[in-house]
Protein backbone atom coordinates (compact mmCIF):
# COMPACT_ATOMS: atom_id res chain seq x y z
CA UNK A 1 0.00 0.00 0.00
CA UNK A 2 2.63 2.14 1.12
CA UNK A 3 4.99 1.28 -2.43
CA UNK A 4 1.43 1.99 -4.12
CA UNK A 5 1.04 5.81 -2.74
CA UNK A 6 4.78 6.44 -3.40
CA UNK A 7 4.64 5.59 -6.84
CA UNK A 8 1.66 7.75 -7.20
CA UNK A 9 3.53 10.46 -5.71
CA UNK A 10 6.26 10.26 -7.79
CA UNK A 11 4.36 10.00 -11.15
CA UNK A 12 1.90 13.34 -10.34
CA UNK A 13 5.49 14.77 -9.47
CA UNK A 14 6.71 13.40 -12.97
CA UNK A 15 3.82 14.60 -14.35
CA UNK A 16 3.27 18.19 -12.79
CA UNK A 17 6.99 18.62 -13.88
CA UNK A 18 6.48 17.46 -17.48
CA UNK A 19 3.33 19.90 -17.88
CA UNK A 20 5.99 23.20 -16.59
CA UNK A 21 8.19 22.08 -18.53
CA UNK A 22 5.67 22.20 -21.78
CA UNK A 23 4.41 25.21 -20.28
CA UNK A 24 7.21 27.21 -20.75
CA UNK A 25 8.31 26.01 -23.25
CA UNK A 26 5.50 27.50 -25.39
CA UNK A 27 5.34 30.19 -23.62
CA UNK A 28 8.88 31.03 -24.04
CA UNK A 29 8.00 30.53 -27.91
CA UNK A 30 4.96 32.67 -27.92
CA UNK A 31 7.18 35.47 -26.58
CA UNK A 32 9.97 34.90 -29.14
CA UNK A 33 7.21 35.16 -31.92
CA UNK A 34 6.16 37.94 -30.33
CA UNK A 35 9.07 39.70 -29.87
CA UNK A 36 9.93 38.66 -33.77
CA UNK A 37 7.37 41.45 -34.69
CA UNK A 38 7.06 43.60 -31.66
CA UNK A 39 9.53 45.65 -29.42
CA UNK A 40 10.20 44.31 -26.21
CA UNK A 41 8.34 46.76 -23.88
CA UNK A 42 10.83 46.30 -20.87
CA UNK A 43 13.14 44.21 -19.29
CA UNK A 44 14.44 42.34 -16.06
CA UNK A 45 17.18 44.54 -16.01
CA UNK A 46 15.05 47.97 -16.90
CA UNK A 47 13.14 46.97 -14.30
CA UNK A 48 15.61 46.32 -11.17
CA UNK A 49 17.77 49.17 -12.23
CA UNK A 50 17.87 51.33 -9.47
CA UNK A 51 18.66 54.51 -11.62
CA UNK A 52 15.26 54.26 -14.04
CA UNK A 53 15.40 53.33 -17.41
CA UNK A 54 15.59 55.93 -20.76
CA UNK A 55 15.42 54.12 -24.03
CA UNK A 56 14.32 55.24 -27.22
CA UNK A 57 13.38 52.17 -29.82
CA UNK A 58 15.11 52.84 -32.92
CA UNK A 59 14.51 50.69 -35.96
CA UNK A 60 17.83 48.98 -37.24
CA UNK A 61 17.23 51.53 -40.58
CA UNK A 62 17.84 54.20 -38.20
CA UNK A 63 20.93 53.00 -36.71
CA UNK A 64 24.34 54.09 -38.22
CA UNK A 65 26.53 50.99 -39.99
CA UNK A 66 29.42 51.59 -37.59
CA UNK A 67 27.34 51.15 -34.47
CA UNK A 68 26.27 47.73 -35.87
CA UNK A 69 30.00 47.65 -37.15
CA UNK A 70 31.51 48.53 -33.73
CA UNK A 71 29.12 45.88 -31.78
CA UNK A 72 30.35 42.95 -33.99
CA UNK A 73 34.10 44.36 -33.94
CA UNK A 74 33.69 44.73 -30.17
CA UNK A 75 31.46 41.71 -29.34
CA UNK A 76 30.75 39.21 -31.89
CA UNK A 77 33.29 38.83 -34.93
CA UNK A 78 31.58 35.89 -35.72
CA UNK A 79 28.11 36.91 -35.48
CA UNK A 80 26.92 36.10 -38.98
CA UNK A 81 28.61 33.14 -39.06
CA UNK A 82 27.98 31.16 -36.23
CA UNK A 83 24.35 29.62 -34.95
CA UNK A 84 24.20 31.63 -32.00
CA UNK A 85 27.19 30.51 -29.73
CA UNK A 86 31.13 30.78 -31.03
CA UNK A 87 32.32 27.49 -29.38
CA UNK A 88 36.24 29.12 -29.55
CA UNK A 89 35.26 31.90 -27.91
CA UNK A 90 33.63 29.84 -24.91
CA UNK A 91 36.57 27.71 -25.11
CA UNK A 92 38.96 29.83 -25.11
CA UNK A 93 36.86 31.85 -22.18
CA UNK A 94 37.16 28.65 -20.25
CA UNK A 95 40.84 28.25 -20.62
CA UNK A 96 41.47 31.38 -19.46
CA UNK A 97 39.04 31.37 -16.61
CA UNK A 98 40.44 28.61 -15.09
CA UNK A 99 44.02 29.77 -15.44
CA UNK A 100 42.75 32.46 -12.63
CA UNK A 101 42.37 36.45 -12.66
CA UNK A 102 39.92 38.92 -14.52
CA UNK A 103 36.61 36.39 -15.62
CA UNK A 104 36.23 36.54 -19.26
CA UNK A 105 32.80 35.64 -21.20
CA UNK A 106 32.54 33.91 -24.04
CA UNK A 107 28.96 35.15 -24.80
CA UNK A 108 28.06 36.05 -28.75
CA UNK A 109 25.47 38.72 -29.29
CA UNK A 110 23.01 36.70 -29.46
CA UNK A 111 23.39 35.11 -26.23
CA UNK A 112 23.31 38.52 -24.79
CA UNK A 113 20.31 39.54 -26.39
CA UNK A 114 18.41 36.53 -24.94
CA UNK A 115 19.83 37.31 -21.51
CA UNK A 116 19.19 40.81 -22.17
CA UNK A 117 15.81 40.60 -23.17
CA UNK A 118 14.15 37.57 -21.48
CA UNK A 119 16.50 36.67 -18.26
CA UNK A 120 18.46 38.09 -15.60
CA UNK A 121 21.73 39.45 -14.79
CA UNK A 122 24.37 37.39 -13.29
CA UNK A 123 25.73 33.70 -13.92
CA UNK A 124 24.70 30.04 -12.58
CA UNK A 125 23.98 26.92 -14.66
CA UNK A 126 20.13 27.56 -14.42
CA UNK A 127 20.28 30.73 -15.78
CA UNK A 128 22.88 30.05 -18.95
CA UNK A 129 20.74 26.82 -19.46
CA UNK A 130 17.80 29.29 -20.19
CA UNK A 131 19.96 31.81 -22.09
CA UNK A 132 20.86 28.69 -24.60
CA UNK A 133 17.50 28.08 -24.72
CA UNK A 134 16.29 31.19 -25.84
CA UNK A 135 19.39 32.23 -28.35
CA UNK A 136 18.27 29.16 -30.41
CA UNK A 137 14.95 30.35 -30.18
CA UNK A 138 15.84 33.52 -31.47
CA UNK A 139 18.56 32.45 -34.08
CA UNK A 140 15.83 30.33 -35.63
CA UNK A 141 12.65 32.65 -35.38
CA UNK A 142 14.32 35.98 -35.46
CA UNK A 143 17.43 35.82 -37.47
CA UNK A 144 20.23 37.74 -37.53
CA UNK A 145 18.99 41.46 -38.44
CA UNK A 146 16.12 41.52 -35.55
CA UNK A 147 18.50 39.62 -33.48
CA UNK A 148 21.64 43.37 -33.87
CA UNK A 149 18.32 45.70 -33.83
CA UNK A 150 17.04 44.15 -30.49
CA UNK A 151 20.80 43.86 -29.05
CA UNK A 152 21.51 47.66 -29.87
CA UNK A 153 17.97 48.62 -28.29
CA UNK A 154 17.90 47.05 -24.94
CA UNK A 155 21.85 46.63 -24.22
CA UNK A 156 22.83 49.11 -21.45
CA UNK A 157 25.02 51.96 -22.80
CA UNK A 158 25.36 54.23 -19.33
CA UNK A 159 23.93 54.53 -16.02
CA UNK A 160 19.85 53.87 -16.47
CA UNK A 161 20.72 54.23 -19.74
CA UNK A 162 19.24 51.41 -22.87
CA UNK A 163 19.75 50.93 -26.29
CA UNK A 164 22.43 53.01 -28.62
CA UNK A 165 19.72 55.90 -29.25
CA UNK A 166 19.62 57.12 -25.80
CA UNK A 167 23.39 56.39 -25.38
CA UNK A 168 23.69 59.17 -28.50
CA UNK A 169 21.29 61.38 -27.71
CA UNK A 170 23.29 61.47 -24.15
CA UNK A 171 26.64 61.32 -25.00
CA UNK A 172 27.28 63.12 -28.33
CA UNK A 173 23.92 65.07 -28.36
CA UNK A 174 23.13 63.54 -32.05
CA UNK A 175 20.72 60.69 -33.33
CA UNK A 176 22.21 57.10 -33.98
CA UNK A 177 21.58 57.66 -37.29
CA UNK A 178 24.62 59.92 -37.26
CA UNK A 179 26.98 58.48 -35.07
CA UNK A 180 30.16 58.20 -36.50
CA UNK A 181 33.08 55.74 -36.49
CA UNK A 182 34.48 56.87 -33.21
CA UNK A 183 31.75 57.71 -31.57
CA UNK A 184 30.12 53.98 -32.15
CA UNK A 185 33.30 52.64 -30.86
CA UNK A 186 33.22 54.79 -27.41
CA UNK A 187 29.76 53.56 -27.38
CA UNK A 188 30.51 50.20 -28.12
CA UNK A 189 33.76 50.03 -25.66
CA UNK A 190 31.87 50.66 -22.85
CA UNK A 191 28.77 47.84 -23.33
CA UNK A 192 30.85 45.36 -21.05
CA UNK A 193 30.62 47.62 -18.02
CA UNK A 194 28.34 50.56 -18.63
CA UNK A 195 28.09 52.08 -15.05
CA UNK A 196 31.52 52.28 -14.53
CA UNK A 197 33.51 53.03 -18.72
CA UNK A 198 33.16 56.36 -19.44
CA UNK A 199 32.02 57.00 -23.27
CA UNK A 200 32.87 60.66 -23.55
CA UNK A 201 36.71 61.54 -22.44
CA UNK A 202 37.46 58.20 -22.10
CA UNK A 203 40.98 57.28 -20.58
CA UNK A 204 43.19 54.34 -19.85
CA UNK A 205 41.98 50.93 -20.98
CA UNK A 206 38.26 52.01 -22.03
CA UNK A 207 40.23 54.80 -24.50
CA UNK A 208 42.66 52.13 -25.72
CA UNK A 209 40.10 49.57 -26.43
CA UNK A 210 38.08 52.29 -27.96
CA UNK A 211 40.44 53.13 -30.69
CA UNK A 212 41.03 49.35 -31.45
CA UNK A 213 37.41 49.05 -31.81
CA UNK A 214 37.66 52.38 -34.18
CA UNK A 215 40.51 50.11 -36.11
CA UNK A 216 38.47 47.30 -36.27
CA UNK A 217 35.52 49.07 -37.90
CA UNK A 218 36.85 49.26 -40.98
CA UNK A 219 38.28 44.95 -41.11
CA UNK A 220 34.57 44.31 -40.33
CA UNK A 221 33.15 46.53 -43.35
CA UNK A 222 35.78 45.90 -45.60
CA UNK A 223 35.38 42.08 -45.22
CA UNK A 224 31.31 41.96 -44.97
CA UNK A 225 31.54 40.59 -41.27
CA UNK A 226 28.61 42.55 -40.62
CA UNK A 227 26.17 41.68 -43.76
CA UNK A 228 23.98 39.69 -42.25
CA UNK A 229 22.56 42.86 -40.12
CA UNK A 230 23.44 46.27 -41.82
CA UNK A 231 20.81 48.57 -41.49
Amino acid sequence: MAARRKRGIIARLISLIFKLVVGFMLISLLLVVIFRFVPPPVTITMLLDQNGSTRDWTPLAQINRNMVSAAVAAEDGKFCSHSGFDRDAIEDALRRNAQGGRIRGGSTISQQTAKNVFLWQGGGFFRKGLEAWFTVLIETIWGKRRIMEVYLNVAETGIGTYGVEAGAQRYYKTPAASLTRDQAARIAAALPLPKQRAVTNPSGFTRRYGNSIASRIRVVQNEGLDACARP
